[in-house]
């Protein structure tokens, strides 16, 4: 399936998706185009008039009182400590919790999250991510995420659509790889390589032309999941 808008082409290759599934879409800026769908967006504006509470009251006002959404989304973003603060006044980190638990409050078949990492400390990030790993398996829905924290894009992604060809000008989504094959055909479009840190296992950089670099990209093994 082709789609053009304006100087812009799109390719969608075939593909399928199953409930409790996070599918992470990868590419180069301007690769990736921003059912039922819940979506949240990349950058978000404080435009409501009022407080946290108010917020969530008109827009998942189901949800929010749910005391399983309560254990699985409101406590660990810790939404209860923002509750009563205008949402004008909120900060980037406090916008974007805010904004990942209107999205996951909604009745959705599928759910579009852009760059949920956005303005998260590291230790956010993870608990973030925790949430819509462990909120989508529950809820048997499915979720494409737009992620450039490489750490988070592989804790999410139980599968990869890896975008290529011209940035902003002409761009192909594959077909939904595994998450090794899709990590190693995005890091071979960009010529970067991986590898485990051994301590802490987070992926690491190799430094380019090393000798683990040049190993790893004559192998193909741009991306290891285990050492």
């Amino acid at each position: 399936m082709g789609k053009t808008l304006g100087d812009f082409t799109l390719e969608i290759k075939a593909g399928e998706f199953t409930d409790s599934e996070i599918m992470v879409m990868l590419g180069e800026n301007g690769d990736v185009p921003t059912l039922n769908v819940s979506y949240k967006p990349q950058t978000i504006s404080p435009k409501f008039k009022g407080s946290v509470r108010a917020l969530l009251h008109e827009k998942i006002r189901d949800a929010y009182t749910h005391p399983q959404f309560i254990t699985d989304v409101m406590k660990p973003m810790q939404i209860e400590s923002i509750i009563d603060q205008d949402v004008q006044n909120l900060s980037g980190g406090e916008l974007q919790r805010v904004a990942l638990t209107l999205c996951l409050g909604k009745p959705a078949d599928v759910y579009l999250i852009d760059e949920p990492s956005a303005y998260l400390d590291s230790e956010q990030r993870l608990m973030a991510a925790r949430v819509i790993k462990r909120y989508i398996l529950h809820a048997k829905k499915t979720a494409f995420v737009v992620e450039h924290d490489f750490i988070m894009a592989t804790y999410l992604a139980d599968r990869v659509i890896v975008f290529d060809g011209i940035p902003s000008r002409s761009t192909a989504a594959n077909t939904p790889q595994s998450l090794l094959a899709g990590m190693n055909r995005f890091l071979s479009l960009l010529e970067i390589t991986f590898r485990r840190d051994p301590n802490n296992f987070r992926p690491r950089i190799n430094k380019l032309n090393s000798i683990k670099d040049t190993e790893q990209k004559k192998s193909g093994n741009y991306f290891f999941l285990d050492d």
